[in-house]
């Protein structure tokens, strides 16, 4: 039976996130069990592409990617792959008649990631929007179901949201990305000379797009608002021990917050989100 594999599909896309993100699996435990496959089966797909770029350094890249964007329209056409992931990702992403267009711009940013580029801020803005901004409409379009007005007000908010998480995904890998995968993704931005001004000016830029996006967070539908709040909530708590480090130590080493500092989190952010949006 095929609902049989389907369910199993989405099974892989959930065990894939557990196994990749704490954050991101106790994000979407604060959401609606409604929507948890479909937000599990975008994270399934994104993280593969992730680890084709980040990880699989002994192995043709290049080919790696071109199969995987093959396979991705393949099952969109098709309607069925015998990947898990690919499976559970066209099905969620016909479901919620998901924009192909915001697929098309994600693997760009990922073929973006195989290259040695020197950003420049279009370049830098660029990558963004596939890398993260457009990742946060896909959730979008789950959230809102179908419901385009809502879409459209809201749609600002998850591009800003995902711009600021992966600006401080940026700052929180900058010696992995740097040292050992060759990347700089910061506009105009010699490495050498990465000092605690030019690490400030760019949190100030963080600090505003957080601001921003927590206007949208309180306008989205009560099922997925404490997920994306938790979510924000955590990335805000990294961010803010990030700050609190000099530019040399962020480039010596990967700044984390404790699988029980997010459970803590998960638990005070319910108090908090309690009393401050309802």
């Amino acid at each position: 039976m095929k609902k049989l594999f389907d369910e199993l599909s989405y099974k892989v896309s959930k065990e894939t996130t557990k196994q990749y993100s704490t954050s991101f699996s106790l994000g979407i435990l604060a959401l609606s069990s409604t929507i948890r496959n479909p937000i599990y089966a975008i994270y399934g797909y994104v993280r593969l592409a992730d680890e084709i770029v980040d990880s699989f350094h002994d192995f043709n890249k290049e080919k790696l990617l071109k199969k995987f964007k093959e396979e991705t329209f393949q099952a969109l056409e098709d309607r069925i792959s015998l990947n898990p992931i690919l499976q559970s990702f066209q099905e969620t992403v016909h479901e919620y008649n998901i924009d192909q267009n915001l697929i098309h711009q994600f693997l760009k940013s990922m073929e973006m990631d195989l290259q040695k580029i020197d950003y420049n801020s279009d370049l830098y803005k660029e990558y963004i929007l596939g890398s993260a901004e457009v990742v946060g409409l896909m959730c979008l379009h789950i959230f809102v179901n179908g419901d385009r007005n809502q879409f459209e007000n809201l749609k600002p908010y998850a591009m800003i949201l995902g711009s600021a998480f992966q600006k401080v995904n940026f700052l929180r890998d900058m010696k992995d990305d740097y040292y050992t995968l060759g990347r700089s993704y910061f506009p105009n931005l010699d490495m050498t000379l990465f000092d605690n001004n030019i690490k400030s000016s760019i949190e100030k830029e963080i600090e505003e797009e957080f601001r921003q996006a927590l206007i949208g967070i309180k306008m989205l539908p009560p099922s997925s608002r404490f997920g994306v709040y938790l979510a924000y909530r955590y990335y805000v708590s990294l961010f803010k021990k990030i700050k609190r480090k000099s530019a040399q130590t962020i480039m010596s080493e990967r700044i984390r917050i404790s699988n029980g500092a997010k459970i803590s989190l998960m638990m005070s952010c319910y108090v908090q989100y309690k009393t401050s949006f309802l």
